[in-house]
């Protein structure tokens, strides 16, 4: 794969910052090249994982998959934190067990 139609692709979003959905303020030659660069790159990795023997709706299904438990919704919606950084609904449960164990503890087991 070229890197560097990856790189052109991010070239175009480098000095836009976060942009709305359907690009709004976006001109319509700005669109079109847009639209031409991620053709670039989505044919670039259809060849590249066919190369290699990769069934990239499969992949794609199976990160899907792998994303929904790394990323619980009722955990992360809303949140831009890593997985590692999200506590499950057990570990918030385990950590206010601790608190209140170590607050009764300090209070002289109260």
């Amino acid at each position: 794969m070229d890197v560097g139609e990856v790189g052109e692709l991010s070239e175009i979003f480098q000095w836009k910052g976060e942009v709305p959905i359907g690009l709004p303020d976006w001109e319509e030659q700005e669109k079109l090249h847009l639209g031409e660069e991620l053709s670039d790159v989505l044919l670039y990795l259809v060849r590249l994982s066919d190369i290699c023997g990769i069934d990239l709706s499969k992949a794609a299904l199976r990160k899907i998959e792998l994303n929904a438990i790394k990323y619980p919704i009722s955990l992360c919606k809303g949140s831009s934190q890593k997985h590692n950084q999200i506590k499950t609904s057990t570990e918030t449960a385990l950590d206010a067990a601790a608190t209140d164990a170590t607050t009764s503890n300090e209070n002289g087991g109260l």
